[in-house]
């Protein structure tokens, strides 16, 4: 998932409000011609970033007025879809929105695709993977979304061996120790920055090494967002199944692809992500096949 905003902090009163409005409803309908806009409610969690604007304007010429709805814990989007407080949201990949279905026995599905934000392996004491010594130790988070994509990562890196093949639902007991460069250590994804001093290097999620401040000139390794293995972390607009079809929000969906919007995107964002363009169909078809591995392993 992108990283969090460094102005997150600064809309808890707007977030505050945005949920005291933001009341069940039913879903809207196309708005037609010479009727008033149609409104739909979408879940973000960085509403202070200027493409946002660009791409309500966008939707504003199709006749569509979006609200944000803006969130500062990724725990809250999905439940507020889900209890139709917001009509899409757009804020998870394909990898989160599966654990959450399986863990809370929802449908929610995606919609259209946005981007793919690649996973970074930083160091302080190392310029290059091959720099890391046999039995180095690097750091991942311990959270079962971010920990999977982390082993797919050092895998790549050539730095650890998961029996079998890696997948986005595999853990650090899936190593072959014995044909691995490095040991894994599991960590709260908040400290994997913090604890880049005592291990040879750490997967840091953007949001955290922006706050410590890890450029890109620390960054040795990362994985790449047109593989096979990184089709799970695809971003996407997600609805309630029951509205997968719906004809706005499925242009909404596809707004995002408008080069305006991408353009603001790179400007608010950076160069770090590449935009995808896989169709409702396929997406679906992915987190399904997500979701059904999940179960099988029960995590």
């Amino acid at each position: 998932m992108r990283r969090i905003p460094k102005s997150l902090l600064l809309l808890l009163p707007a977030l505050a409000l945005a949920a005291a409005c933001a009341a069940p409803g039913s879903t809207p309908a196309a708005a037609p011609g010479g009727a008033a806009p149609t409104v739909v409610k979408i879940g973000v969690t960085d509403a202070s970033e200027d493409y946002w604007t660009v791409y309500q304007q966008k939707a504003q010429a199709k006749g569509i007025t979006v609200e944000f709805v803006n969130f500062t814990d990724y725990n809250q989007p999905n439940p507020a879809l889900s209890q139709n407080q917001l009509q899409l949201n757009e804020f998870q990949h394909l990898q989160y929105l599966a654990n959450y279905n399986v863990k809370n026995k929802d449908t929610l599905v995606p919609i259209g695709a946005t981007a793919v934000y690649p996973l970074p392996l930083y160091s302080t004491k190392h310029t290059a993977v091959d720099q890391i010594p046999q039995g180095g130790q690097v750091a991942i988070p311990n959270d079962p979304t971010n920990q999977a994509r982390s082993l797919l990562v050092l895998e790549a890196a050539k730095l650890i061996t998961i029996k079998g093949g890696g997948t986005s639902v595999s853990t650090p007991n899936d190593i072959d120790t014995a044909a691995s460069k490095v040991t894994v250590v599991p960590v709260d994804a908040a400290q994997t920055a913090t604890n880049l001093a005592g291990v040879d290097a750490a997967i840091v999620n953007n949001n955290y090494a922006t706050a410590a401040k890890l450029g890109a000139d620390k960054v040795i390794f990362k994985d790449d967002p047109n593989s096979a293995s990184s089709k799970p972390y695809i971003n996407a607009f997600v609805a309630r199944a029951a509205d997968k079809d719906n004809p706005t929000y499925v242009t909404l969906a596809a707004l995002y692809q408008d080069p305006e919007v991408q353009a603001a995107v790179r400007k608010d964002l950076g160069d770090g992500g590449v935009f995808k363009n896989n169709d409702a169909a396929d997406l679906q078809a992915s987190t399904a096949q997500i979701e059904a591995a999940i179960t099988t392993s029960g995590s």
